[in-house]
């Protein structure tokens, strides 16, 4: 859902979504994809993939949902450090994995996701203006 707020406000940037635990292969979950499409953005095309080492090579930025995954992705690849936040780092939240917890989960995970991801395109905007 992140990536799909992402490449919606920001057109021009190339955003990839990857997981450390990804199903590969697999779809977004149909609850996400019903969300974002009620939003106007589709993210039918989604594949789940692994992160891996070109990804946080390649990346200017790495956002990931919660502290855990922040810390198992700097211990991972030290050499992301600095270049790896929270989604939600702007309001000090974590944003919860709604899968397999139902629609009120989901919308919950999402307002965080959009709030989290509306801050970090007005500062990505204001840098690369």
């Amino acid at each position: 859902m992140a990536a799909g707020l992402f490449s919606a406000a920001l057109p021009r940037a190339q955003v990839t979504s990857a997981g450390l635990e990804a199903l590969v292969g697999r779809p977004a979950d149909p609850m996400a994809r019903e969300l974002m499409d009620e939003r106007g953005i589709s993210i039918a095309k989604h594949q789940a993939r692994q992160l891996d080492v070109e990804m946080c090579q390649r990346a200017d930025l790495i956002l990931v949902m919660d502290r855990g995954q922040r810390r198992e992705v700097e211990g991972r690849y030290p050499f992301a450090i600095g270049k790896v936040f929270r989604l939600g780092e702007f309001n000090d939240r974590d944003v919860l994995d709604p899968y397999r917890a139902g629609k009120d989960a989901f919308q919950r995970s999402l307002a965080s996701i959009e709030d989290g991801a509306q801050q970090w395109v007005d500062r990505i905007s204001r840098v690369s203006s």
